[in-house]
This record gives structure tokens, C-alpha cells and sequence, in this order.
């Protein structure tokens, strides 16, 4: 028993669990976007508009997958966390499967609600738990190591969707791409320890759970998480615009089957999502020893980046060329994700960080994946009379450049937020 207990102590233990976690986050989101690959066959197949598509994408499962975050994370900051992700890794993949027995819009839109409330359910303990595992001066690396499994996820989604939906037909993909979240969500219940709440939180925010009103009102007066969710927000919608609409984009405006969209494009992702969490995280961690504002103003950088980028890859008349500036836009682009969720952790009292997860995933969701997709629907249906195939590449340029924008900006200003925080911290411990 007592070396059981050292091993779960080291070093090679908590790279375990942040393996198995980042490795749930990667089916979390192949299963939300998987829908992205298969988007022209169900339209196909049902007469869908964009602009269904674009509820199916977004509200459908943005609400509901925010709605229930937060009384999950209320129930995280307080039981067995680990136990959680456990059991909302299992519901989400089963929601998934049963995707693939929709009879039309309704029935589709429940599904992927059920899809977004066990994954809303997922997200909060797991970053919760991790910033347990890990120093304070390690967590931005292992948050962006943790943001790989979105990398991963949107490339196996795509990959693995589109040649399932070649051979098998769009339902089986969704059924198929289901099924091992069940046996996942087994292995973390069995395999995993609930760590110490709070274990590595400045004495300052050891403090254990406050009412619902007061953890309200405590983020109120967060200057640092407010911030970081609305610049992590707005940089969300860019991430989600590219993910869901891709692919559609794609087929619409080059001569290419689903098979090969989802592999090309899937690999595409991947190629320049792991570079890029990679140097990110390892950037922060570094800079951040010198100045805390690196923690927020490698975002910023990231984000401004990947806007220019992502014009010409909207813009572009070739294929080769459309997929090289994505991939270099997607590289700077991942700089923001981990580094993010690390502040949010940071800036909270250990009693509070899935609640103030859960309350960024809310501005989130709601910007990024709710409203977005559908205003680029809604855009795209109302100039496709003007522009055709291409009106749907005019709808996702105009949020990327107005979301990319203001998203730099206010990572800016956090990094202001952040080191007048720091700052105040060290001045309580020394009193």
C-alpha cells in the first residue's frame, strides 16, 4: 500500500493521469465536432439550411452544455472530482452514438443537447483537478500538454468521421466514434486519485467552498478571471469558427469526397496544433518567470497572429494554399488555450476553480460556440445569393477579424490584471 501511494505521488504518476484526462478531452471534442465533417451529408439527407446547421452546431449543444456545468462544477469543488469526469465521459459518449439514430432536426438537436450536458459536466473538475497535480509554475505547461487533446480530438474527429462516413454512411460514424469514451470513462474511475484540494494554492486562496451568492460576487470583483474569460471567449469563437465551418467550406469550394476533407483537413489540424500548445506553454512557463504579464501577453500575441493568416486562408484561390496559412494561423492560434485555463485557475481560491471554470466555459460557450456558428449561418444563407459557394468564407472572415481583434486586446489588458494580483498576493502573505 505504501508504495502504491509513492508511486501515485511522483512525477510519472501525475503525467499519467494528465494523459489519460488530456486523452478524455480528445473524445470530448471529436465527438462535438465530428458533426463538422458530416454537416453536408445530413444536409443531404434532411434539406437542413446553414442556418439549422448552425443551431445544430452551436446552440444545440452551447446551452446545455453550460447550463449543466455549473451545477456539476458547484458539486466538483466540494466531492470526488475524479469520479465526475468518469461518469460525464460515459454519458457524452453514449449521446454521441445515439446522434446516429436521428430521424430529423428535433431529434438531432436532443441528441447533441445531451452531448453538451455530459460534457459540460467533464471540463470543470478535470481542469480542477489537474491544477492539484501540478505547481503553479508548471500548470501553464501542463495545460497546454492538456489542450492537445483538442488538437488531437479535431483531427481524429475529422479523420476518422469522414472515412466512417464514407464506407458506413454519416449514423455509424457517429455510433463508432462513440463507443470507447465508455471504456475510457471506466479506466479514469478505477485508475485515478482524487488529489488534496488546494494542494499547491497560495495560503491566501486555500479557502473552501463559499455560498453560491458569494462565489458570485468574489468573481464580480476577480479582475483577472473577467478578463481572461472575455479575451479566452472571444478567442474561442475564432477556434470554433475555423473548426466547424471548415470543412463545409471545403467541399463547397473545391472538388473533393468527405474522406478526403476529413483526412486532409484533420491532418491539417494536427500539424499545426501540436507545435503550437508545445512552444506556447513553454514559452509562458519561461517568460513568466521574468514578468507574470507574459502569462496573458503570449495569447495576445498568439491571437493577433493568427488573424492575418487566417484572411489569406479564407481568401485563397488554391487548395494547397488555403491549407498552408491554416495551419500557420492554427499554430499561433493554440498559444492562448492553455495558458488561459492556467490563469483562470491561478486567480481563484482552491474552493472556487471549477465553479470559475465553469463560469468562463458560460461566456465561453456562449460566444464562441452558441452565437457564433449561428451568426455565421444566418450570414451565410443571407449573402449566398450575392456570392454562392463563397458567402459562407465571407461569414467566418468577418468574426475572425472582429473576435481576433478584441481578443488581443483584452488578453492585453489581463496581463495588466494579472501582475497587480500577484502583487496584492504577496503583500496579504506578508502581512
Amino acid at each position: 500500500m505504501a508504495d502504491l501511494e509513492a508511486a501515485q505521488e511522483g512525477p510519472k504518476y501525475r503525467y499519467y493521469v494528465l494523459a489519460l484526462l488530456t486523452l478524455a478531452s480528445m473524445f470530448s471534442i471529436a465527438d462535438r465536432l465530428v458533426l463538422s465533417i458530416l454537416l453536408e451529408d445530413i444536409k443531404a439527407e434532411f434539406a437542413f439550411t446553414d442556418t439549422q446547421l448552425g443551431l445544430l452546431t452551436g446552440l444545440a449543444f452551447a446551452i446545455f452544455y453550460v447550463l449543466a456545468g455549473f451545477p456539476i462544477a458547484r458539486l466538483a469543488d466540494r466531492t470526488n472530482r475524479k469520479n465526475i469526469v468518469a461518469a460525464a465521459l460515459a454519458f457524452y459518449s453514449a449521446m454521441t452514438a445515439l446522434c446516429g439514430a436521428a430521424i430529423g432536426f428535433w431529434s438531432l438537436f436532443l441528441a447533441r443537447m445531451g452531448v453538451g450536458i455530459g460534457e459540460g459536466g467533464a471540463g470543470p473538475p478535470t481542469v480542477s483537478l489537474l491544477a492539484d497535480y501540478f505547481k503553479p509554475d508548471e500548470l501553464p505547461k501542463a495545460m497546454s500538454l492538456y489542450t492537445l487533446g483538442a488538437v488531437f480530438g479535431t483531427g481524429f474527429g475529422l479523420i476518422a468521421g469522414g472515412i466512417l462516413a464514407s464506407f458506413f454512411g454519416w449514423r455509424w460514424a457517429f455510433v463508432l466514434l462513440g463507443l470507447p469514451g465508455l471504456l475510457l470513462g471506466a479506466l479514469i474511475y478505477f485508475s485515478v486519485k482524487e488529489q488534496q484540494r488546494g494542494r499547491y494554492a497560495p495560503q491566501a486562496l486555500q479557502q473552501a467552498q463559499s455560498g453560491f451568492r458569494e462565489t458570485f460576487q468574489s468573481f464580480a470583483r476577480n479582475k483577472v478571471l473577467l478578463l481572461t474569460c472575455m479575451a479566452w471567449a472571444l478567442a474561442t469563437t475564432i477556434g470554433y469558427a475555423m473548426a466547424i465551418w471548415l470543412a463545409p467550406i471545403m467541399l463547397r469550394n473545391f472538388e473533393m469526397d468527405t474522406a478526403n476533407v476529413g483526412l486532409i483537413l484533420g491532418l491539417a489540424f494536427i500539424c499545426g496544433g501540436i507545435p503550437g500548445p508545445i512552444l506556447g506553454g513553454w514559452l509562458v512557463e519561461k517568460l513568466g518567470k521574468f514578468d507574470v504579464r507574459w502569462r496573458a501577453w503570449l495569447p495576445a500575441v498568439g491571437t493577433f497572429l493568427c488573424v492575418p493568416l487566417y484572411f489569406l486562408c479564407l481568401t485563397a484561390d488554391t487548395l494547397f494554399a488555403f491549407l498552408g496559412f491554416f495551419v500557420a494561423g492554427y499554430f499561433f492560434f493554440l498559444f492562448q488555450n492553455g495558458p488561459a485555463v492556467a490563469i483562470i485557475q491561478m486567480s481563484t481560491s482552491s474552493g472556487q476553480r471549477a465553479m470559475a471554470f465553469a463560469f468562463a466555459l458560460l461566456v465561453n460557450n456562449l460566444m464562441g460556440q452558441a452565437v457564433g456558428p449561428l451568426v455565421i449561418g444566418v450570414a451565410s444563407d443571407a449573402l449566398a445569393p450575392q456570392y454562392g459557394a463563397e458567402s459562407l468564407n465571407i461569414a467566418v472572415l468577418g468574426t475572425v477579424l472582429l473576435t481576433g481583434v478584441l481578443a488581443t486586446l483584452f488578453f492585453i489588458w489581463a496581463g495588466a490584471a494579472i501582475r497587480e494580483q500577484e502583487a496584492a498576493l504577496r503583500a496579504q502573505e506578508q502581512a
